[in-house]
């Protein structure tokens, strides 16, 4: 029998209630009166839930732009694909190939970024291709041009766009004029590319020794683990939700009131959890969502954009902060991980925490290289997934 958790805590007391209609009807109108993590996101909250089936392409090719474009086999094949793609660089020291020579990827990043610009370029790099950088101050999506026009116009001359977007309705409408295959490297209610890289780090944390991360199945190293997630609702929170299951993860999650994940992205993973059989736990207190958790995981507390609110999130996040203390007496797993997007400040996570043998934060940052490598060779290679 196939067994799905939702579990709310209500305002009074923390003990969870079972997943009922009704509990899932809570769930729903909890998230629904929250309020977002980024400003356009108000807009967003009305959307229906994405996936590339959702964004008519003129051009028919394959994009990624959410967690949801991949299925269960696809996301254990790029996860495995990835691992073999570092395994060869890094241990047997073999070259790609360059199936890329002669290609050009396009980064056209709305916001600043470290890991993912990085990651991208030293990823196309080693497929033998040329990645070509366009920022905030080359272009400005839909500012000057429209973003119909800067669609066509880009993809007639690149082979691959990695786009870095504020709303998600951007990138949707980028992949719909697109000619060549975009990747979401992040938008205000998806980030596909960090929860590969977060998936592949657990992999090979979990690959049991003796056996080969590359030729071993995420689902068999991955199944049953929980994962405990801390801090905002915001889009990691949403891309987690929607791939644990996958792998048959369960995930708890504690928010502050107002500052739920997306009620229509919820309503998605629940149903992910139903058809996996993996639990999804809704809290507000963080020694709830901690309770049993293999994986401890937390973000910044407010992204580019939320500036403004800082003294007022600072407010809210209270009692939200990471610390060795908090998570031992809550009754995480004696062998618990931590792991963090990056980049991490010391409100939401103490130095004991981040800086311990526990955390494979570096680990997980690295593997940004290889989970990416993986997407642009599987979507502009093999032309899909």
């Amino acid at each position: 029998m196939l067994k799905s958790t939702i579990r709310l805590t209500s305002a009074v007391a923390h003990s969870p209630v079972g997943y009922t209609p009704a509990a899932a009807a809570a769930a729903t109108a909890i998230t629904s009166a929250a309020r977002s993590f980024h400003t356009s996101s108000q807009t967003a909250k009305q959307h229906k839930v994405h996936s590339t089936a959702d964004v008519p392409s003129v051009s028919g090719v394959p994009h990624l732009l959410t967690d949801n474009d991949l299925s269960p086999k696809q996301l254990s094949d790029i996860i495995q694909s990835a691992c073999l793609f570092k395994h060869q660089a890094k241990v047997l020291g073999q070259p790609s190939g360059a199936p890329l020579a002669g290609k050009t990827m396009a980064l056209m990043f709305s916001k600043r970024s470290t890991r993912t610009r990085v990651a991208t370029e030293t990823a196309v790099a080693y497929l033998g291709g040329h990645a070509m950088f366009l920022g905030s101050q080359d272009i400005q999506l839909g500012v000057n041009e429209s973003l119909l026009d800067t669609s066509k116009v880009v993809s007639s001359m690149v082979d691959g766009i990695m786009a870095r977007v504020g709303a998600h309705s951007e990138i949707e409408t980028l992949a719909k004029y697109s000619t060549v295959p975009i990747i979401n490297a992040l938008s205000d209610l998806y980030h596909p590319t960090q929860i590969l890289a977060d998936l592949m780090t657990l992999h090979e944390l979990y690959t049991p020794q003796g056996q080969d991360p590359h030729t071993t199945a995420p689902t068999s190293t991955l199944k049953n683990l929980r994962l405990a997630w801390v801090g905002d609702g915001n889009n990691i929170l949403h891309s987690l939700m929607l791939q644990l299951p996958k792998v048959g993860m369960h995930i708890t999650m504690a928010t502050p009131k107002g500052y739920e994940p997306n009620a229509e992205i919820l309503k998605q993973a629940q149903k992910n959890a139903q058809v996996h059989g993996t639990d999804l736990e809704v809290y507000h207190d963080p020694k709830d969502a901690l309770r049993n958790a293999d994986i401890i995981v937390t973000d910044t507390w407010i992204s580019m954009g939320q500036e403004e609110e800082k003294k007022q999130r600072l407010a809210s996040f209270a009692g939200y902060q990471l610390t060795t203390d908090l998570i031992e007496q809550s009754g995480a797993n004696a062998d618990w991980k931590f792991l963090h997007c990056l980049p991490r400040k010391q409100e939401e996570v103490t130095d004991d925490v981040f800086y311990s043998p526990r955390s494979h934060v570096f680990q997980e940052a690295e593997n940004r290289k290889w989970t990416i490598l993986a997407c642009i060779n599987q979507l502009l290679v093999k032309k899909g997934f």
